[in-house]
């Protein structure tokens, strides 16, 4: 599996103050997007992510996302080495990703930037 970079999640209750901060903070452009009530902006190397709260607790238990070359790799990694996987492969509005729980009880994110053939 070949890890490209992560992203820190950050949950927030103002989508478009943080924008405006994160903005000015990394000079990157946001990427907005919505998924399942939620609305978020990738903004550099972080991901923002406001809505309702029921939704933002499951958001919280990942610890961060990891972009990787490829989801079905790191899904084959991730099985071989003991994580287990608890959601995906999906397609998402970013790309493919899939959500798994380390040995140690740590919870990821995995997602590349391949789109639904």
């Amino acid at each position: 599996m070949e890890i490209l970079g992560t992203t820190l999640r950050i949950c927030v209750d103002d989508l478009d103050a943080s924008v405006a901060f994160y903005e000015r903070l990394t000079g990157a452009t946001p990427l907005r997007f919505e998924r399942a009530g939620v609305s978020a902006a990738a903004v550099g190397c972080f991901l923002l992510m406001s809505g309702p709260v029921s939704e933002l607790e499951v958001l919280r238990k990942v610890t961060a996302t990891i972009a990787v070359k490829d989801v079905d790799d790191a899904y084959a990694t991730l099985a071989e080495v003991g994580a287990r996987i608890i959601a995906g492969p999906v397609a998402t509005p970013a790309g493919r990703n899939l959500i798994a729980v380390h040995p140690d009880g740590s919870v990821f994110e995995y997602v590349d930037r391949k789109t639904a053939e």
